[in-house]
């Protein structure tokens, strides 16, 4: 019995010597969550790097869409190349006209992207088209022979068109590589553009 006693005494005397030591731990832990001197500097942290990534974002997102916008123009550009630089009579102008090759080149790179915009492999293509019902154009023909017509796309009363195709690409890398979400955007840019040149 008397062990039981001793046992229990110890006990009771090692709690009130714990609880003497957990008060200072508790007050200092009551202090600091009454205490709201850095909660401001802590909401704008955290508020300021919410804003950085959308800000971040938008901008990514705004470089995207104009590097796609000159990679459009690039293609057009390289069509008007074809046109300025051929004569009507030296079509079709991937086999008659000369300087075909060199005038889009030059037209493609002379975007803001430079030489970085390219020629796809294929490219420039030319061919026949004419119109159907709906106003799609619809290859005919081959450019060693020339259909009288459009009557393959039910329309005999049109003739057919000699149209240049110019596709152009481009290796778009993000500004802000894994922080935004212009890491998903499709790259290459590929774009095309097509004109009549006859």
């Amino acid at each position: 019995m008397r062990a039981h006693g001793r046992i229990a005494g110890c006990i009771i005397r090692h709690t009130k010597q714990h609880a003497h030591s957990i008060r200072p731990i508790r007050r200092l832990l009551l202090a600091f969550a009454r205490n709201h001197a850095g909660a401001a500097g802590i909401e704008f942290a955290l508020i300021a790097s919410a804003l950085c990534i959308i800000i971040l974002n938008g901008v990514a997102i705004a470089h995207y869409i104009y590097t796609r916008m000159q990679v459009e123009n690039a293609a057009q550009m390289g069509t008007q190349a074809a046109w300025k630089a051929c004569d009507p009579t030296e079509l079709p102008a991937t086999t008659l006209c000369p300087g075909l090759g060199t005038a889009i080149v030059a037209a493609v790179q002379s975007t803001s992207l430079g030489a970085s915009v390219t020629l796809q492999a294929g490219s420039p293509s030319e061919g026949y088209f004419c119109l159907d019902a709906s106003g799609a154009l619809h290859a005919v023909g081959s450019l060693v022979a020339r259909p009288v017509d459009c009557s393959a796309t039910g329309m005999p009363n049109l003739q057919p068109g000699d149209y240049i195709s110019v596709t152009v690409t481009y290796p778009y890398r993000p500004l802000f590589a894994d922080l935004t979400v212009a890491r998903f955007f499709a790259t290459p840019i590929n774009k095309t553009s097509l004109m009549r040149l006859l």
